[in-house]
């Protein structure tokens, strides 16, 4: 699957055999978009705002952080936010399925164990998205739903939908699957509330706005211990990292002056006691993702890199102030439901 990527990303002339493949992919892609717009499929309208944290591209892009950032917002404006999540990677006993912080992350998933345990906030997984709002509306006080990931999944209707882009990658050589990374079209791009691209200087002819991932602190899995987020600087470390885009996990600890080791997994990788790497008194350093899966095998070495999704102050007072008119749209909605 690396092979693959890494091909996407440099142009690779062989990525032509599969053409005939991603002209089926875009097809069936297109089809089942348009069944939704011409009304031929009908999406399940919740009864309180859904917004749709996604991507048009496969692997990585910084889209669990920007969740993470948006419930604070929308605590912030007064809200009790939920999330849903398919739960990649994860096989739960049922679904749908609601994690909690002691949650295991071989049933529910990497980046929704995650956010459970960073936001504290009411977190259900399913592929369907439909049946996984119901039961988080079921069994909560939510009156806002933030889906991670999900934006091609059309039988959810959505209130707003963010479209997150990495500012290195980009669309790679903007091919559908298989010959590219693209699971939509770039044009879909225009049909999004907002587009937020995470670092890099990537120019795009839709209006967007910049997030950064900021290094906040270095978390201990053993003890607990917290420090700032530079303070082994002084060692050459372990840099460990299972996710869509391990170089930049592997770019952020270099800036912050790091000397690594670096040893890059496959996206939601699961981790086992042998592929951390052999004592030599170095620390090692991984992915807050990663971390949930590592707790039961790390010892004192090993520790997780908090960051933080920085926005534009724009965005949030406009991101703030749109949360609170959906609201009071769906209320004026529901209330005209009720009455016929």
């Amino acid at each position: 699957m690396k092979k693959l990527v890494d091909a996407w990303y440099q142009g690779s002339p062989w990525l032509v055999l599969l053409k005939p493949l991603a002209c089926l992919f875009r097809h069936q892609s297109e089809k089942r978009r348009q069944a939704y717009q011409t009304g031929r499929q009908a999406a399940w309208p919740a009864p309180v705002p859904v917004i749709i944290v996604g991507n048009i591209t496969v692997g990585g892009v910084g889209k669990t952080p920007l969740v993470a950032a948006l419930v604070n917002l929308a605590r912030e404006a007064g809200f009790n936010p939920g999330i849903v999540s398919r739960g990649y990677g994860g096989k739960a006993p049922h679904y749908p399925f609601l994690v909690a912080a002691e949650s295991d992350a071989a049933q529910v998933g990497d980046e929704p164990l995650m956010l459970a345990r960073r936001c504290g906030c009411p977190v259900v997984v399913d592929a369907n998205r439909v049946n996984a709002v119901k039961h988080l509306l079921a069994h909560s006080n939510c009156d806002l739903v933030i889906s991670d990931d999900g934006l091609q999944h059309y039988a959810l209707g959505r209130d707003m939908e963010i479209a997150v882009l990495d500012g290195v990658r980009g669309l790679g050589n903007g091919q559908f699957l298989p010959a590219g990374p693209l699971r939509e079209g770039p044009e879909r791009l225009d049909e999004v509330d907002w587009v937020i691209v995470n670092g890099g200087q990537l120019m795009l002819e839709q209006s967007s706005q910049t997030m950064q991932l900021k290094p906040s602190q270095l978390i201990n899995l053993s003890s607990g211990e917290i420090k700032t987020a530079d303070d082994l600087v002084a060692e050459e470390v372990h840099a460990l990292a299972g996710i869509g885009n391990p170089e930049r996990f592997f770019t952020t600890l270099k800036k912050l002056g790091y000397r690594l080791q670096c040893h890059a997994f496959a996206d939601h990788h699961a981790f086992v006691a042998d592929d951390l790497p052999v004592n030599d008194g170095k620390p090692i350093i991984m992915t807050e993702k990663d971390a949930v899966k590592c707790t039961a095998i790390a010892d004192q070495r090993c520790w997780y890199l908090r960051v933080e999704a920085e926005l534009d102050d724009n965005f949030k007072t406009v991101f703030q102030r749109q949360l609170k008119d959906l609201s009071g749209l769906k209320k004026m909605a529901n209330a005209s439901s009720a009455d016929n």
